[in-house]
């Protein structure tokens, strides 16, 4: 599945809860370690999800990207893409709720 294809509704989901586009990418650089440049170049090109975890430098600290999504508990999640793709779900998902954990964690306070 296209990054690109998702992208837009993370995009939705942050603004309509307050926060902005700018907050999203934060959160999305600090996941993936990349710069602004290089994260939106996936987004253009339609990366899969796939080929932006192969590129991506996922911090030490997502392990503490906590709790439930789409019915998965992310901490129990054993396969390396899968959690990564769903602690990019859940990242998105406190970011938009305002949790102050992730947003301490992403040092967006």
């Amino acid at each position: 599945m296209p990054f690109a294809s998702v992208y837009p509704h993370y995009v939705t989901k942050v603004e309509r809860k307050g926060r902005t586009r700018a907050d999203l990418h934060a959160a999305l650089r600090w996941l993936t370690g990349m710069d602004e440049e290089r994260l939106m170049h996936h987004v253009a090109a339609g990366t899969t999800f796939a080929d932006l975890y192969a590129a991506a430098r996922v911090p030490a600290a997502a392990a503490d990207i906590t709790g439930m999504i789409c019915g998965y508990r992310v901490e129990s999640i054993e396969d390396p893409f899968m959690k990564f793709v769903r602690q990019m779900d859940k990242l998105v998902d406190d970011l938009a709720s305002g949790k102050k954990k992730t947003l301490r964690l992403i040092g967006a306070m």
